[in-house]
């Protein structure tokens, strides 16, 4: 499955993924945006892949690589989709300095917004962002989304809690 965006191409995991993977999973420094505790081996992802099923209405989500040009540069999650309301979440991750700030997160979640529409026929998306988490709230609003909502006091940063923004883009 590919799905085309620009210079961004969406596609399905490959097994030749894992590495990358395993790279962007362990990395701390993302844990708290994708809610991760705890490292992930290899093999785990390994079967992740294996038994990824791209047949959205039996997993109910998708996992789907950002390449450009033939480059992973992240990845973009379709997730707690729900074919009776015609809404899903998505999250994204575009991985590394050198690879955000150049319109591939924007690229890739307007593919995701064409294929919501004119394949699942989605009537929303929804997508939840950590108050502090400036750059993605600034990306989501270029895309269209708008706030329908905040979680006070909702994510746990050491010491203190944070607000969580949601919002959704009605298609």
């Amino acid at each position: 499955m590919q799905i085309q965006a620009n210079r961004c191409t969406l596609r399905a995991l490959e097994p030749s993924d894992i590495e990358l993977l395993y790279l962007w999973e362990n990395d701390p420094e993302v844990w708290h945006v994708s809610g991760t505790l705890a490292p992930i081996s290899r093999e785990r992802l390994a079967r992740f892949i294996e038994e990824q099923s791209y047949d959205i209405y039996a997993t109910k989500q998708m996992r789907l690589i950002v390449d450009v040009e033939g480059i992973a540069v992240g990845s973009i999650d379709i997730f707690d989709f729900d074919p009776l309301n015609n809404r899903f979440g998505i999250g994204i991750l575009i991985y590394g300095d050198e690879n955000r700030r150049h319109g591939y997160a924007h690229m890739a979640i307007e593919a995701i917004k064409e294929y919501a529409r004119n394949t699942l026929f989605v009537n929303q998306i929804w997508a939840s962002v950590a108050e502090d988490n400036v750059a993605s709230l600034m990306l989501f609003r270029r895309c269209g989304f708008k706030v329908c909502g905040v979680r006070k006091a909702w994510l746990r940063r050491k010491e203190n809690y944070i607000s969580e923004i949601e919002l959704q883009c009605l298609l």
